[in-house]
């Protein structure tokens, strides 16, 4: 349901697809945390950051960063957030950009933005924000320090964050 909605292939009311989300979100709490228990290092694309500025970015007077934020609530918190940084336009120069629903210029506008504005509040001390727009080799060399540097800190005896209230 999910991929045929980003292939623009059905449709959804845009609470109901942020919640489907934020579902597919929790539906892996489980596997999540059974990973990390196990000593196992978790990464995961397009966390629950991404699900909130998306649907934000859509600019649905009803549904803002706070309210699409709310039922990630209770979530694992990630350690690190590694925010690829790159303009609309230099992402529609790379393939395959532009298949998807969500990958229109001015929307891009509004997502960059409000991760910005995430960056600005308690959860962006999370956040590293590299220059996607270098070569490959760069930015891959960046991820890579970055991550390494995350799993040498963190301290696997602290109990397990969890995304708080605003």
């Amino acid at each position: 349901m999910i991929n045929n909605y980003l292939q623009g292939q059905s449709e959804q009311e845009d609470h109901v697809i942020h919640l489907l989300f934020s579902a597919n979100r929790w539906e892996a709490v489980a596997s999540i945390e059974a990973d990390i228990n196990a000593g196992t290092t978790v990464v995961i694309d397009r966390y629950y950051y991404s699900g909130c500025v998306y649907s934000a970015a859509k600019n649905n007077p009803s549904l803002n960063l706070a309210w699409c934020r709310h039922p990630e609530e209770g979530l694992p918190r990630p350690d690190l957030c590694l925010f690829l940084d790159i303009s609309a336009e230099d992402a529609a120069k790379r393939g395959g950009w532009g298949e998807e629903r969500y990958e229109k210029k001015e929307l891009q506008d509004r997502v960059r933005q409000l991760f910005a504005d995430i960056r600005a509040t308690d959860d962006g001390s999370d956040f590293v924000t590299i220059d996607a727009g270098q070569s490959l080799e760069t930015v891959e060399s960046a991820i890579r320090r970055h991550a390494e540097a995350c799993i040498g800190t963190t301290d696997d005896s602290s109990p397990l964050r969890r995304i708080q209230p605003w």
